[in-house]
């Protein structure tokens, strides 16, 4: 196997890796547009293996590289004595490898941007007194980047009455602000447990 076809090989199994390290944040993107919500954390084992599988694609880019850059030892061929030049495709190009590199980043790089894929939350009116809208602290499970808190905070702000739904990964938590009079905690629940991502816990309503 030559050089060419060695880093070809090489770029297409980095993106692969690149792929599947970030199949935790790109599968409740799947899951909105697809409409099957509780798809939505069907890959978080993957979670985990993140920094291997990003270290990795790292590694075996770098080695596609390397075989692409490095000096090419003088070979004589059948073709080069009869005068015929070697084809290169453009999947044997820097150009290509270069495009792979760039879509590979993309990859690990998207739980940054993920939250750019779902539309704006839209929170409903509450049409009553302020004193009447109850606030809800419920531990959610499974939340691991900023990609998982974008699906919660889109299914419950579709529930009538909710005024203000903000998920946090890093606290592991979703707050919730709501009209009693137009849902209910257990309908929220219901709304975050069918994305995928469980509550574990839920403090009691407080009032505003």
């Amino acid at each position: 196997m030559n050089a060419n076809n060695l880093s070809t090989k090489s770029a297409g199994a980095g993106l692969l890796v690149a792929i599947t390290a970030s199949l935790c944040c790109i599968t409740p993107v799947l899951a909105l547009i697809s409409g099957v919500s509780g798809m939505a954390a069907s890959f978080l084992w993957l979670e985990p293996l993140r920094p291997f599988m990003i270290g990795l694609t790292v590694a075996v880019l770098g080695f596609a590289w390397h075989q692409k850059l490095k000096p090419k030892s003088a070979e004589v061929d059948c073709a080069c004595e009869s005068g015929e030049e070697e084809k290169t495709s453009f999947m044997q190009t820097k150009t290509f490898l270069g495009l792979v590199t760039v879509l590979a980043g993309l990859m690990v790089a998207f739980p940054n941007y993920s939250y750019a894929f779902y539309p704006e939350a839209t929170n409903n009116t509450v049409t009553t007194e302020p004193f009447e809208v109850r606030q809800v602290d419920l531990k959610v499970a499974k939340m691991t980047c900023t990609g998982c808190e974008a699906p919660i905070n889109h299914e419950v702000s579709k529930l009538a009455g909710v005024s203000e739904v903000k998920a946090s990964y890093k606290n592991g938590n979703t707050v919730v602000k709501f009209d009693p009079k137009k849902t209910t905690k257990a309908k929220i629940i219901e709304a975050i447990n069918k994305t995928g991502y469980k509550v574990k816990e839920a403090n009691n309503s407080t009032g505003n």
